[in-house]
């Protein structure tokens, strides 16, 4: 008998899947648009002003409080606290493990790999560093902590090309960016070259997404897969 994902129970375990349900509707329609499209790095058109953060800052941002928080769940879990009252802890589990490897890997590679010029305004990167935060919370408490083989083995094997996958196109990219000290004020964009920048546009974005397709099949848990489908937009 083929056994479905599991959702959060009762009223709030709704509610919550409704509105996870209508963010991804409203995610796809809002990023055919250019005009309502989210801008941050590169694609921000944002000033140099008080009010926005150098490019770099703004992606620590956006990772930084996901990882502390993966990492935080995943070792009280580890630790045997079930309850910490009146908070439930989510006990460990694989998927938590992955979450925690995937921010933190952005992290590193926002401080030692990419290179940025620019800025981003201050509202793009906080909005989404609280979406990925609830991301976090979301994969701990859902995740299924039963053992299945096939599951774990097809999950654990996406993510790790997913992650593989997205960090070599991520070197690609950084490849194209000249040193801060050779940069020009030409901005001419160069089409990237080499893995499968021939055939996919945005490549490390397709691994990514693989990514979070195996974190989703090991949680075994609707509101994770509506996760992954809101991040494809």
């Amino acid at each position: 008998m083929i056994q479905l994902p599991r959702t959060f129970p009762g009223p709030i375990g709704g509610i919550i899947t409704i509105i996870q349900i209508l963010a991804v509707v409203t995610s796809f329609s809002a990023e055919v648009n250019p005009k309502t499209r989210t801008p941050y790095s590169k694609f921000s058109s944002a000033k140099h002003d008080s009010s926005t953060w150098p490019s770099r800052v703004a992606m620590m941002v956006i990772y930084t409080p996901s990882f502390i928080v993966s990492v935080l769940l995943l070792t009280l879990g580890l630790c045997g606290m079930e309850k910490v009252s009146p908070i439930t802890i989510p006990a460990p589990s694989l998927a938590s493990l992955f979450c925690a490897i995937h921010f933190g890997k952005r992290c590193l590679e926002v401080m030692f790999l990419h290179k940025y010029s620019g800025r981003t305004d201050l509202g793009t990167p906080s909005f989404i560093s609280f979406y990925y935060t609830l991301v976090t919370i979301l994969v701990a408490y859902g995740a299924d902590n039963e053992i299945n083989i096939i599951k774990i083995t097809i999950g654990s094997f996406l993510f790790t090309i997913g992650i593989v996958g997205n960090f070599y196109h991520h070197y690609l990219l950084a490849k194209l960016r000249p040193d801060t000290n050779e940069r020009t004020e030409s901005k001419k964009y160069v089409a990237p070259r080499g893995g499968l920048f021939t055939y996919v546009a945005t490549p490390h974005y397709l691994f990514e997404l693989i990514g979070w397709l195996g974190i989703a099949i090991i949680s075994n848990h609707l509101n994770t897969y509506l996760i992954f489908t809101s991040m494809s937009s």
